[in-house]
């Protein structure tokens, strides 16, 4: 199915489409009429003795500079060139072709004055797999994330490097003659339209969000799993102990844990013993704190669904023909949703290693031997398992501090208050990935938890969960490398399998 940019806004879905599984994309005949139109106006006013930003001065605090019309179109060009500062590592692909799918967005609702060409020509970039090199940091996400989305502009122009189709290295020039696709003269206005967009910060926060959804699923499944192990009851996960409390997250993650835990031996059997009266927090609490953090992934998914259907450009041409300036460049409804959004994920992995913790500690597992060893002592199961999530949740600490609280001003402090949206969304994505690998790492405890907890049988939900582990790690048994099991584990995180497992038993969890 192809994505068809028709002046309005996309949809999450469609970005992650396009980002992440390369769906084809297509500019609609309305989209190039409405830019068409749109250029017409900034052509009359490139030719006005009125000064217009960018388009007949220079930029930032050179804005007071006049700029003649013949030496406009280089302007433009020395634009990409100077705002293409970024340094480090290179952003992942998926977040490049999501800053240019998104770039090309806002070209096509009309109000940037641009040629068609250039949307089109992003388009085909995307559509050949052509991905230009964006380094890691530039970014301080205001007036957009302009070194990202220079080094895009830059290959757009033939100059910089690109990772073709089969993912190598290469020049941007010959990897566009390769595809039969023409590097872009820009013209007036067309080099400044193609960078002041919040669209980097956008499109990380919309890939996460897809993470972030499946992960506090995930959550609940091994939340689940842990309870039983545990040997906790399902008694505070009913609808009703929500109901007096009805935050929409918790009574959802509620429910997905009453369900997972329906039909359980192991909680039947002990159903009305003393030391079921109330869990440890880190068990009885978890609808609260995974229900918050679905509560903030709702609300980053406003934020989200407002810029998809926003036109970010600086100036903007009006219908009655007007180019004016603004500030919608700024990034901070994104950098605060990155943020929040930071803090929620990684408070859902801080309790998922508290369940880690009390599964392996023998005064507080309910009689699961010491770090689910088969011979402690000898062996050490699990034991460093939760080092490793404990170093994790401690790294997330530290992400979780916002960084949309800092400003550090720019352009001769004519830029003097900026968002840091850049550095939110990255971070946000560590803490996701971070996450990956804690609940990868209750899987594996919990799945051998509940083994231990044999001849009793697990809830038929979680039990397909671990029959689904068990095709890729090993049960209960001597000691052995952990590492290449933890990486299997966090893969069915990743991929989504183990929600799946779940879902294939007891429906789609909320």
């Amino acid at each position: 199915m192809t994505v068809t940019l028709r002046g309005h806004g996309l949809t999450e879905d469609q970005v992650v489409a396009v980002a992440r599984h390369r769906e084809k994309v297509a500019l609609a005949p309305a989209a190039r009429t409405r830019m068409e139109r749109s250029r017409a106006r900034v052509e009359r006013a490139a030719g006005s003795r009125e000064p217009v930003y960018g388009v007949s001065t220079g930029f930032g605090a050179l804005a007071g500079t006049r700029i003649a019309p013949l030496r406009q179109p280089e302007l433009q060009l020395a634009l990409i060139r100077s705002h293409a500062a970024g340094v480090g590592p290179p952003v992942d692909a998926e977040v490049v072709r999501a800053t240019m799918l998104l770039r090309a967005r806002t070209l096509a609702m009309g109000m940037s004055g641009v040629r068609p060409l250039l949307a089109e020509a992003l388009l085909a970039m995307l559509n050949e797999g052509i991905t230009p090199v964006v380094p890691r940091y530039g970014s301080v996400g205001c007036s957009g994330d302009l070194a990202p989305l220079a080094h895009i502009g830059l290959a757009l122009v033939g100059e910089g490097e690109v990772i073709d189709a089969g993912g190598a290295l290469k020049q941007a020039a010959p990897t566009l003659k390769s595809a039969k696709l023409k590097p872009v003269k820009l013209e007036t206005k067309e080099g400044l339209s193609l960078i002041n967009g919040t669209d980097g910060m956008l499109g990380m926060l919309l890939l996460a969000c897809a993470d972030a959804e499946r992960l506090f699923r995930t959550a609940d499944v091994t939340a689940a799993m842990s309870a039983e192990a545990l040997l906790g009851t399902d008694r505070a996960f009913q609808a009703r102990m929500h109901e007096v409390r009805p935050h929409a997250g918790q009574a959802a993650s509620a429910a997905n844990l009453a369900r997972l835990m329906s039909g359980s031996q192991i909680v039947s059997s002990h159903r009305h013993s003393q030391h079921a009266v109330q869990d440890s927090y880190s068990v009885r609490c978890s609808p609260q704190v995974a229900g918050a953090a679905r509560d903030t992934l709702d609300f980053a998914r406003r934020i989200a669904e407002v810029e998809l259907s926003s036109t970010i450009d600086n100036p903007i041409v009006l219908e009655n023909g007007d180019v004016e300036s603004n500030g919608n460049f700024h990034g901070e409804p994104l950098a605060f949703a990155a943020d929040f959004l930071a803090i929620a994920a990684a408070e859902v992995g801080s309790i998922a290693e508290r369940r880690v913790d009390r599964m392996l500690d023998p005064h507080r597992s309910q009689g699961l031997p010491p770090f689910l060893a088969e011979e402690p002592g000898v062996n050490s199961g699990l034991m460093v398992a939760q080092y490793t999530a404990a170093a994790l949740v401690a790294e997330n600490r530290r992400l979780a501090a916002p960084a949309s609280v800092d400003s550090v001003p720019t352009s001769g402090m004519q830029e003097d208050h900026v968002s840091m949206g850049w550095g939110a969304a990255l971070k946000l994505r560590t803490v996701l990935d971070n996450l990956t690998s804690i609940l990868a790492v209750e899987l594996v405890a919990a799945a051998r938890a509940q083994e231990l907890r044999k001849p009793l049988e697990a809830a038929p939900a979680t039990a397909a969960v671990r029959s689904l582990l068990r095709k890729h790690v090993k049960g209960v048994g001597p000691d052995r490398v952990v590492a290449p099991e933890l990486a299997a584990a966090e893969e069915l995180v990743r991929t989504g399998a183990v929600v799946e497992a779940a879902e294939a038993v007891v429906g789609r969890l909320r």
